[in-house]
């Protein structure tokens, strides 16, 4: 067990020491899913909990990760399930394409209830501006990169199940669109759908102190 990760959510609990802390709480089950980056999983993982990433793609580092449909490990014992649903046929941003691509919006909103319905008692489910907020439910907070150390913007809405709004840990001075800017590649899908290291670490440090 990472003592170091116990202290470092201790410090998170209002009133709440390490010692007493560590006494009082098991080990967290956390399920990232539909994460390939391994920056959610490894936050978690650096805290002391046990956690794995679930996607379609493999790992980009190496760690705990089930490569496949999610339903199929929803039914195992979580305590906490961060959800990163693919945003493609979703976000706002898309607007303009959403009359010819109906059935796949219909899938993905689909797919969105599965997680936030799933058997998990703890459930945090993020993504962009997005229909979610129309089509099931507005969001419970909306948060941006430069709370939490990054000096860009990209407003990230979290539905939340029993689960407190995130604090911002570090707000910082910059005020820079960068994951708009970026310039067409590849890889261009893969850094734009990309957790922040300071937004997962925050998830970590407190969310995984409950």
């Amino acid at each position: 067990m990472d003592r170091s990760g116990r202290v470092a959510c201790a410090a998170a609990v209002p009133g709440a020491s390490a010692g007493r802390y560590a006494a009082a709480q098991a080990l967290m089950r956390v399920l990232v899913a539909c994460e390939y980056s391994g920056v959610v999983r490894d936050a978690f993982l650096a805290a002391g909990h046990d956690a794995m990433s679930c996607d379609l793609l493999p790992t980009d580092v190496p760690g705990p990760h089930y490569q496949g449909d999610v339903a199929d490990i929803l039914g195992q014992p979580w305590d906490l399930m961060i959800a990163h649903p693919p945003c493609t046929h979703l976000a706002v941003s898309g607007a303009r394409w959403f009359k010819n691509k109906q059935t796949e919006q219909q899938n993905a909103l689909a797919f969105v209830r599965t997680l936030l319905d799933a058997p998990v008692p703890r459930i945090a489910l993020e993504n962009p501006v997005s229909v979610i907020s129309s089509k099931i439910r507005k969001p419970d907070q909306t948060i941006q990169p430069w709370q939490f150390g990054h000096g860009e913007t990209k407003a990230t809405c979290l539905w939340l199940k029993n689960l407190p709004l995130l604090k911002p840990t570090d707000v910082v001075e910059g005020r820079e669109a960068r994951v708009h800017k970026m310039a067409p590649s590849p890889t261009r899908w893969k850094e734009r759908s990309r957790t922040y290291k300071g937004v997962a670490a925050a998830m970590a440090s407190q969310w995984g102190c409950l």
